[in-house]
């Protein structure tokens, strides 16, 4: 019983702190706003309630149990058993803590390696991305025709893109909507799906075997599909894009350019530009804009003076325009039970509706004169014209805006890259008489007498997550901070429990690169863990080397003296490197489940290789700062 009681006394105060740094570090991103705050709060709210759980466990049940299902180890509670482990600990540590000079060439070695891990973002070995593509068991294609292509053509060429899609082995069943929308999603809230309601637009919605039964996931199928439908042949102005159901929140495009300027011409001249320079970038596809091509249209209008001479009422003229082209109602279809009724019109065909010589003699009555009872065709008393239709104008708060967007695939699916990429294309570009648009990260234009291109879509959700998780990053340090400077009564000894945590990039970086994964929202939600997690280590560190605890066994050196600061520290090192090593492993194992997550996959490679490279360097780290700040040298307990 003493012997258990002595042993939670003797972690019980470093625990407690430690414990709540933990929850401090998950905290803070209960606060990330924008549409990334629903996706990431039950994360912090679920692991600091399983760390109090755990608390709990630690320090009340496990003991119980020890003296339930072990007395006999409980009763051997005090004595402290460096083990294996911890003879392994000396033989690396002794070496590096021996002097002052290895202590700071091993502390700039280990700044070095977390420098040169960073850089494998700059040298893009490893990419950075919200969120990864989730493995789904659907697809879409949107086809859009240009304006004024009939439902017929539609469905043509929906048709023949569903017959190149039917090769895909991992298909199972495709569904054509032409004309109509297909049934949308989340994602098809958000892209004004529900709006395809046009003529010369279609939609595919493919349906996938279930994951369990195909090797590749839908992200690779969507890609190969890409490559796949490139041959198909579409009347020029047509686009054929193939969407996935995104992991996170959902935005109009991947990349989307806002186009600002003083008047329409300007902003759609700058747009095709624009458009242009994206599709010179290899890895950006399914480029499309807002405003299209202008739907051709069939004025026809009165001639006044024929009309006269005719003796022809305007209201003849507007009813056999209303008859031809939208037919006549003769009645109702009464269906019964509560139905709304069909109404029944009588009216030329789809085929026939075009302006030809047949709809241009179709009678007209000229019943001016009383008692008339004459006719003159219809194309004697109207003029008709084929023109452009007019323009589609897009505001955005209140400004004039043109869209420019399109998607990602290949060797970057970050929008950050294509941003950069364009952005150059930008500043390189020969803009001729026009004025090359300014680049903006975020925020309407002030002024907006000159070309501005503002970047959304994903890259807005990707740095408001990324900023407010950053801003979630320094809460936690601060907080941190506050806790270990309450526990340990000093304001530069939390410095040095804080020192490791940038550990955690030695391990985390290189992982990413050895899986080819993305560092994502969800690693970033491990590297803030981490914090907490390292920093608990450096506690149960620290604590030991304050109270100058020594081990069993000691050398005789030490036996019947004062021991050194060195000493102490390669006492501590070596008794706590055996339960912060198994800890640890423990939540590695744990990471390990999500590995194959599409989603979580960054959390895992974080957990994993993060707590793998600090948990290894925390104890020599540590130790290594306290030889180079203080004498090591000196006696420090007996």
């Amino acid at each position: 019983m003493q012997g258990a009681i002595a042993a939670v006394a003797e972690v019980g105060n470093p625990t407690v702190v430690a414990t709540l740094t933990v929850i401090a570090a998950l905290l803070p991103m209960l606060f990330v706003s924008g549409l990334m705050g629903p996706y990431m709060a039950p994360i912090p709210a679920n692991a600091s309630a399983a760390m109090l759980f755990s608390f709990f466990v630690a320090m009340v049940v496990a003991p119980w149990l020890l003296l339930k299902l072990s007395p006999d180890t409980a009763a051997a509670g005090g004595q402290h058993d460096e083990g294996r482990l911890g003879r392994l600990y000396r033989c690396v540590a002794t070496p590096l803590l021996h002097t002052r000079t290895r202590a700071w060439i091993f502390l700039i070695g280990v700044g070095l390696a977390t420098v040169a891990a960073c850089v494998l973002f700059y040298t893009e070995n490893v990419t950075v991305k919200l969120l990864p593509f989730d493995n789904k068991s659907e697809l879409a294609v949107e086809l859009n025709l240009p304006e004024g292509n009939s439902l017929e053509d539609t469905e043509r060429a929906l048709f023949a893109a569903a017959r190149i899609a039917r090769a895909l082995p991992e298909l199972r069943s495709v569904q054509a909507y032409a004309g109509t929308a297909a049934p949308f999603n989340f994602n098809g809230l958000v892209r004004h799906y529900y709006m395809r309601q046009s003529p010369e637009l279609g939609d595919l919605q493919l349906n996938l075997t279930d994951k369990s039964a195909r090797d590749r996931s839908s992200h690779a199928i969507a890609l190969d599909l890409r490559q796949r439908l490139r041959d198909l042949k579409l009347p020029e102005g047509s686009t054929l894009q193939v969407v996935e159901v995104p992991p996170g929140p959902p935005v109009l495009a991947t990349l989307l350019a806002e186009i600002y300027g003083p008047d329409a011409p300007t902003r759609r001249a700058v747009a095709e530009q624009v458009k242009s320079l994206f599709r010179s970038v290899p890895y950006i596809v399914n480029v499309t804009d807002s405003y299209g091509h202008p739907r051709p249209r069939l004025r026809i209008g009165i001639d006044q003076d024929e009309l006269e001479y005719f003796g022809v009422e305007q209201s003849d003229v507007y009813d056999t325009i209303q008859a031809l082209f939208a037919g006549v109602p003769v009645g109702y279809s009464h269906r019964g039970a509560e139905r709304d009724p069909i109404a029944i019109r009588i009216g030329l065909p789809k085929r026939d509706l075009s302006w030809d010589a047949r709809l241009a003699s179709t009678p007209v009555p000229a019943n001016t004169l009383p008692g008339s009872k004459t006719v003159v065709e219809l194309g004697q008393v109207v003029r008709a014209t084929t023109e452009l239709g007019t323009p589609v104008l897009f505001r955005r708060d209140g400004h004039f805006a043109d869209m420019v967007m399109g998607e990602l695939a290949g060797e970057f699916e970050a929008p950050i890259y294509g941003m950069l990429a364009v952005d150059q294309a930008v500043a390189q570009h020969d803009w001729g008489k026009l004025s090359g648009p300014a680049i903006s990260l975020r925020g309407q234009p002030e002024d907006e007498s000159h070309p501005t291109l503002l970047w959304d879509g994903e890259w807005e959700i990707t740095y408001v997550t990324f900023r407010d998780m950053g801003a979630a990053f320094g809460v936690a340090l601060l907080g941190i901070y506050i806790l270990v400077v309450a526990q340990f009564r000093s304001f530069k000894l939390p410095l040095v429990i804080l020192t490791p945590i940038p550990l955690t990039l030695i391990g985390i970086v290189p992982g990413h690169f050895l899986f080819h994964a993305p560092f994502t929202a969800t690693s970033m939600i491990g590297f803030i863990a981490l914090a907490g997690i390292i920093v608990r280590n450096s506690i149960l560190l620290v604590d030991f080397v304050r109270h100058g605890q020594g081990a069993a066994g000691q050398g005789a050196e030490d036996q019947g003296m004062g021991r050194s600061l060195r000493a102490v520290l390669l006492d501590a090192g070596a008794i706590r490197f055996r339960p912060i090593l198994l800890t640890a492993l423990s939540a590695m194992i744990g990471a390990a489940t999500i590995l194959t997550d599409p989603i979580f996959q960054g959390l895992a490679i974080s957990l994993l290789f993060g707590l793998a490279s600090s948990t290894l360097l925390t104890v020599l780290v540590i130790p290594a700062i306290y030889v180079v700040l203080r004498d090591a040298d000196r006696v420090v307990a007996r």
